[in-house]
């Protein structure tokens, strides 16, 4: 895939990965896609993704370009996902593509899923359209734009990011379990943002115990609710819990062990939680309920539990990044981020593939991406 971008494709492509950011929490399983029409220099129409089962970027911008009076025959599309070119919850896109005479179609990243990956451009190209794929730091905007899509593509797994609070010397609760409110206000209503872009939030069952929490996006513009999961290998959730009661705001997953009592289990599913039963603990344990969580849709699973749940996504391999506030206080003696094995000599911790880092409020926000899809 050879890209043949010039500097006047870039403002374009960049545009169209900005109008993507119109679906985020609202597409999920679909991938945030955007797309620009351009002719004769001049942008002509603009679209993006913009809830579930509604229509595609490639197709928003079609219907832009005619609401302006415009004629897209022989423009060119900057779409930042390859077009599709299946039958889905909308037909293919390739097919809009073609009867509008589009010339030229400048692609930022490809589709890594088996009904997909390659398809559509090919069909483009089959029916004499200039396809250019984008390549380097454009290419990688718009595969970071998608990551749950394309990891879920191509494992089957949602993405995991941690999220976390810590204070200056690396403590996440005191030693008592105390844990409110380490990080300021600013930085909890961020997450309560993504909450909202979130398939799942998961936590476990010490967490649910201990916190009693709604694991809901509150006082933020959310179109849907994330999934809560608790990690509860003896099905100890208790019933009057908030997780439980609210089940009419958002869904709520049990991952239980094989020693789980039935009856608790029995309990829990009449009460309408869904419980999921894996046989392994820890590490094996998170892989197994991974799993099941990407074959139910899920795309995306922010990890907001304790330092034991934490240390074994961490021993499972199974974080993709992570997200944590660094606040200005100091505990002494208190809980670790990760509990369970880690590295033995500095040389073999493990070390993100990039980071950054921004002051949120009275914090600073560690943002680390770990691996790339």
């Amino acid at each position: 895939m050879t890209a043949t971008l010039t500097d006047q494709d870039r403002p374009h492509l960049v545009r169209a990965l900005g109008l993507a950011e119109g679906g985020r929490g609202r597409v999920s399983p679909n991938p945030l896609v955007g797309a620009v029409l351009v002719g004769d220099g001049e942008v002509v129409g603009e679209g993006f993704h913009a809830a579930i089962g509604e229509r595609h970027a490639e197709v928003a911008a079609l219907e832009d370009c005619r609401s302006r009076s415009q004629d897209p025959a022989g423009a060119t599309l900057y779409v930042t996902l390859e077009p599709c070119a299946h039958e889905g919850r909308q037909p293919p896109c390739t097919d809009a593509i073609v009867a509008a005479g589009i010339a030229r179609v400048v692609i930022g990243c490809d589709d890594p899923s088996e009904k997909a990956s390659g398809r559509g451009p090919g069909i483009l190209r089959d029916e004499g359209i200039d396809v250019a794929f984008a390549e380097g730091a454009d290419a990688a905007a718009a595969r970071l734009l998608i990551q749950p899509f394309r990891k879920h593509a191509r494992t089957g797994l949602p993405l995991v990011t941690h999220k976390a609070a810590i204070s200056l010397d690396g403590r996440t609760a005191t030693a008592a379990g105390d844990s409110k409110w380490i990080s300021g206000p600013e930085s909890r209503r961020l997450v309560h943002e993504w909450r909202a872009e979130s398939d799942a939030i998961a936590v476990g069952i010490g967490t649910a115990l201990a916190d009693d929490p709604l694991l809901t996006a509150r006082d933020v513009d959310a179109a849907r609710q994330p999934t809560r999961v608790v990690f509860d290998s003896g099905a100890r959730l208790p019933l009057d819990s908030r997780l439980v009661r609210s089940l009419d705001e958002a869904p709520v997953v049990a991952v239980c062990g094989p020693d789980a009592s039935g009856d608790r289990v029995a309990a829990l599913r009449d009460a309408g939680v869904e419980v999921i039963s894996v046989a392994g603990a820890g590490a094996a344990g998170v892989t197994a309920a991974l799993e099941e969580l990407g074959r139910r849709g899920l795309t995306s699973v922010m990890l907001e539990g304790g330092a034991t749940l934490a240390g074994a996504f961490l021993e499972a391999g199974a974080i993709d990044g992570m997200r944590v506030f660094v606040a200005p206080v100091i505990l002494g003696d208190g809980r670790p981020l990760f509990a369970g094995p880690g590295a033995a000599a500095v040389g073999e911790a493990t070390r993100p593939l990039s980071s950054s880092s921004e002051r949120i409020g009275e914090d600073v926000l560690i943002d680390a991406r770990l691996r790339e899809w």
